[in-house]
């Protein structure tokens, strides 16, 4: 896969497909393979005419992993997100994010409102602003000798989940440390783009799709029936609603 060089980070990237461009980014311990291309994400906008981008956050995936903390804070992410479009020669694209994804387009939103033509926060509800728990318990979890005896129920999901997609731990464990910077609702109300608030039903995660998107000028919710944090990336209410989206957006 190609890549290219974020401010001293290779990240590497996906570029499939033709037409207007959508760019995806994917949710912490995950990568752009395990995101998109396994639930059939970048297939299904290509298949709609789209020109589909995926990268591999810092931390993840065929990407660089420092080891500081500091890398890791929400706006350096979304930065690698602009400078991705910057190579690419993007002025402007759709954005989508999963979870800590969905966070970093946010950011992204917010520092270069020009670049993002509209945005999808898929897996993040009201979570972007009152938090989406405790990320200590991760961390432990993250740093414990082994998946056998870790209790706390989020910590082990993330815990066990980074060992099936083969993640860095310790750079997970730094990037937890620093990614999970909040907005105020004024910061909210300032992304004035189409939005698609995406969360499934049974999400403990996320925090509320619907207080979310009533925050956005131009927010609408989609409750993903039955799905919770780890199942809803790739139903397929999710896509028929992004697709909806995508097509009714200016």
């Amino acid at each position: 896969m190609p890549e290219f060089d974020s401010a001293g980070v290779p990240i590497a990237f996906l570029d499939e497909g033709e037409g207007e461009p959508i760019l995806l980014i994917h949710g912490f311990a995950s990568n752009r393979e395990v995101n998109w291309v396994g639930p059939g994400w970048v297939e299904t906008l290509t298949q709609a005419g789209r020109r589909v981008i995926a990268l591999d956050n810092r931390g993840h995936g065929e990407s660089g992993k420092p080891r500081d903390p500091a890398a890791y804070f929400a706006p350096v992410m979304a930065e690698d997100a602009g400078r991705l479009l910057d190579h690419l020669g993007l002025e402007r694209a759709d954005v989508m994010g999963y979870s800590m994804g969905a966070r970093i387009t946010a950011f992204l939103a917010l520092a270069h409102p020009g670049r993002v033509r509209s945005v999808i926060f898929g897996g993040l509800g009201l979570g972007l602003v009152d938090g989406t728990g405790p990320w200590e318990p991760i961390v432990a979890a993250l740093e414990a000798p082994s998946l056998e005896g870790i209790q706390h129920q989020t910590g082990r999901m993330f815990r066990r989940f980074a060992e099936q997609t083969g993640g860095d731990l310790e750079a997970l464990a730094a990037c937890m440390r620093s990614s999970r910077q909040t907005l105020s609702p004024e910061e909210v109300g300032r992304i004035d783009v189409p939005a698609l608030v995406a969360v499934g039903s049974r999400d403990a995660i996320a925090g509320s799709a619907e207080e979310l998107a009533a925050l956005l000028p131009q927010g609408r919710a989609l409750v993903i029936p039955n799905r919770d944090h780890m199942l809803a990336v790739g139903d397929k209410v999710y896509k028929a609603g992004v697709l909806e989206f995508l097509a009714a957006r200016p």
